[in-house]
């Protein structure tokens, strides 16, 4: 590769990673600087958390090559179940069930650990031709002007390339140089997560239940483990943490029910604290924001990776399109597409995911009242239960080609 290239990425994660790679899908050369060592995120427990793949994720993973190796480690929804709970009472009787046969696309997605997902990206990337990774990179200036962006790392080395892009987290301090501020707030809740091995198998049903304390998440994982994301009030969760593993599955198992018999945990626990946090623009002078540096959302839905990808998505396909068209990708009026097309997805999804868990994260009788009474009138509208399955598998709106399953 030339000292200069397309896109340099700054970040290292999968949305950085699968940035590259799809770029590369379109003839685009990308570089991924990432602030920390290979090692480090090479280790199988660099972060415990299993994401819900949307069918369009899947698709696109399979555009890019990258499925055949995820699938073997990827366990598919079949079924969802939606209840409301008290505490100390387990779930209420299941009042909102998501059959994937509705929706005549197969598994309404499908959960996959981010170690396999985090290997399959890292692997393509190293594959690739037109993409160089550079653990130990941080970035600490850049500085974008006619035809050019070079960043500064701390080495006192440089970069160049057409376009800048960042994928380097809610707090990211490339958006952060050249003034994008956020909009968010802390729901104080943290998200525990952990694996565990029950009695009876799953059979491909995931669960959310809500909580006055917040939802807890059950998803199928292959080998009938299950992975369980679950809200707690961030105090709260600080004592569970502190508890070795029997103390923890104690407190756990009342809400977790006895519907899949007996459990043990398996693997490391981890916690997660929670918030919104929302860019207040999504490019600069040759800068594109993609994945949680564009927005960090709460986790009930189970979309935060779905829509990090759709912001790559839509980003490579714009890029790929200029390029053909002899544009410099870098030149604001580019840029500007790609923000015009994600724009309302991102704060749909934001303002979505906030309202619900305000809704259902408390003990409030005749919010509950309705809570109950709102799952009940969707699970007997077929028409709105079906659209609200595809627009959790990612099937709605304008989808970009990957999504779609196609290369640019």
């Amino acid at each position: 590769m030339d000292d200069k290239t397309d896109l340099i990425i700054v970040g290292g994660g999968v949305v950085g990673l699968a940035t590259a790679v799809a770029a590369a899908s379109t003839g685009l050369s990308a570089r991924v600087l990432d602030a920390g060592p290979a090692a480090a995120r090479a280790m199988p427990d660099f972060d415990g958390r299993a994401y819900a793949l949307a069918v369009s994720a899947r698709r696109m993973l399979t555009a890019l090559e990258l499925w055949p190796e995820l699938e073997p480690h990827a366990a598919p929804i079949l079924d969802i179940q939606v209840s409301d709970g008290r505490a100390g009472e387990g779930a209420a009787p299941w009042t909102l069930h998501f059959d994937h046969r509705e929706a005549a696309e197969g598994p309404m997605g499908h959960i996959v650990e981010d170690r396999y997902l985090r290997r399959a990206v890292q692997a393509a990337a190293a594959a690739s031709e037109r993409v160089a990774v550079e653990p130990d990179a941080p970035v600490v200036r850049h500085d974008a002007g006619p035809g050019a962006v070079t960043v500064t790392l701390a080495d006192g080395t440089s970069r160049a390339g057409s376009v800048l892009i960042a994928a380097d987290g809610r707090s990211s301090p490339t958006a952060a140089r050249v003034g994008i501020g956020r909009v968010g707030w802390g729901y104080h809740q943290t998200s525990l997560v952990v694996s565990v091995a029950p009695e009876r198998g799953h059979a491909g049903v995931a669960h959310q239940m809500f909580f006055p304390e917040g939802p807890l998440a059950i998803l199928p994982l292959p080998e009938d483990r299950v992975s369980i994301v679950w809200t707690e009030a961030a105090a709260r969760a600080a004592d569970i943490m502190s508890l070795d593993d029997a103390g923890y599955a104690r407190i756990l198992r009342p809400r977790f029910g006895s519907y899949l018999g007996r459990f043990e945990l398996v693997g490391r626990r981890y916690a997660y604290p929670l918030g919104l946090s929302l860019a207040a623009r999504l490019t600069d002078t040759r800068l594109a924001l993609v994945g949680d540096a564009a927005h960090g959302i709460h986790p009930l839905a189970g979309q935060g990776l779905n829509l990090g990808l759709r912001d790559v998505a839509a980003l490579v396909e714009v890029l790929g399109q200029a390029r053909r068209r002899g544009e410099d990708p870098g030149e604001a009026g580019v840029l500007d597409r790609y923000a015009r097309w994600r724009r309302f997805d991102i704060a749909a999804l934001a303002v979505g995911t906030d309202v619900i868990n305000r809704v259902f994260s408390n003990a409030d009788p005749l919010l509950r009242l309705g809570r109950v009474g709102a799952l009940g009138a969707i699970a007997g509208m077929p028409a709105l239960r079906r659209g609200l399955m595809r627009q959790a598998m990612g099937l709605s709106g304008d989808l970009p080609a990957l999504l779609q399953g196609r290369t640019v």
